[in-house]
């Protein structure tokens, strides 16, 4: 990379042998520096030391975040990833790298997707370290707290999606997040972390957006075994889709998912939400 004050993230617990995320960074040509981000009660500490090494393993007290954040429940269960991307801004300055993303462990791929014909299709990245410092640049030459990678539920609906026809970049912000230690922000809520912080930041008008046409590719949550997953199978999508509605009910309602797999999500109704530019016709 360009860019060698950069480094990746890996958000992990308890799946010390199924961090998928780090065979596919490697796998789509990412050369930099990896390290992951433990909390203090894991039990398989020493098992993530012992495969990838102590240097690259960093430990926080998941308790101190938890303490300094509001979870939007009262608990006590603090099977979240939330403090864990709270703590990553401290683990940067502490390894005095400027830039990072954060990343889930369960990453099976990156894609970059392109039209050909009247078909979305797709392609592996193998040069990610390319992409990474194109995203940078751009990164910096914004007032961006954070962008990130597209997801498969950006492009439903194929070529026809409006992602795809038009490239714009989206406002919301989820799942990787490109980020600095000179622009800190905070998560907040047990769940849907990520959608919290960009709706209630955005609707103070700070700025996160998703940059396509790169695509991950994510294991399904409900799926997978572990970590959050587990808090996922025993209260469902209701509970992470009215966590967001809580943190701002102006902006904010809890619907119905329309996809091969319908379900209850969280659906942000923009104009309620972040301030927008007005038309340059209504100036006087």
């Amino acid at each position: 990379m360009e860019n060698k004050d950069f480094v990746a993230f890996i958000i992990t617990n308890g799946r010390p042998n199924d961090v998928v995320t780090f065979t596919s960074l490697k796998k789509a040509g990412y050369t930099g520096k990896i390290y992951f981000i433990l909390d203090n009660e894991d039990k398989t500490i020493q098992k993530y030391q012992d495969k990838f090494g102590i240097e690259n393993i960093f430990i926080f007290d998941k308790l101190k975040y938890a303490n300094e954040v509001d979870e939007g429940d009262n608990f006590d269960e603090r099977r979240t990833t939330t403090h864990a991307r709270n703590a990553s801004f401290d683990i940067a300055k502490k390894l005095n790298i400027k830039y990072f993303i954060q990343l889930d462990d369960d990453y099976t791929a990156f894609h970059f997707r392109y039209i050909e014909g009247d078909k979305l299709l797709y392609k592996p990245v193998v040069e990610l370290d390319f992409i990474f410092d194109v995203y940078l640049e751009y990164y910096k030459s914004t007032n961006f707290k954070s962008i990130a990678f597209a997801q498969g539920g950006d492009f439903i609906g194929g070529a026809g999606n409006k992602n795809v026809i038009n490239r714009p970049l989206m406002r919301k912000c989820m799942n990787s997040f490109i980020c600095s230690t000179e622009r800190p922000f905070q998560f907040i809520g047990s769940h849907n972390e990520d959608v919290n912080a960009y709706v209630v930041l955005g609707s103070r008008g700070q700025l996160f957006g998703t940059v396509p046409m790169i695509n991950l590719v994510q294991k399904a949550t409900q799926v997978n075994k572990g970590a959050i997953s587990d808090k996922y199978k025993i209260f469902g999508t209701y509970y992470k889709s009215f966590m967001t509605l809580m943190m701002h009910p102006s902006g904010v309602k809890v619907s119905i998912l329309n996809s091969n797999n319908p379900r209850i999500h969280h659906l942000v109704r923009w104009i309620n939400t972040v301030p927008v530019i007005i038309n340059e016709k209504y100036k006087k």
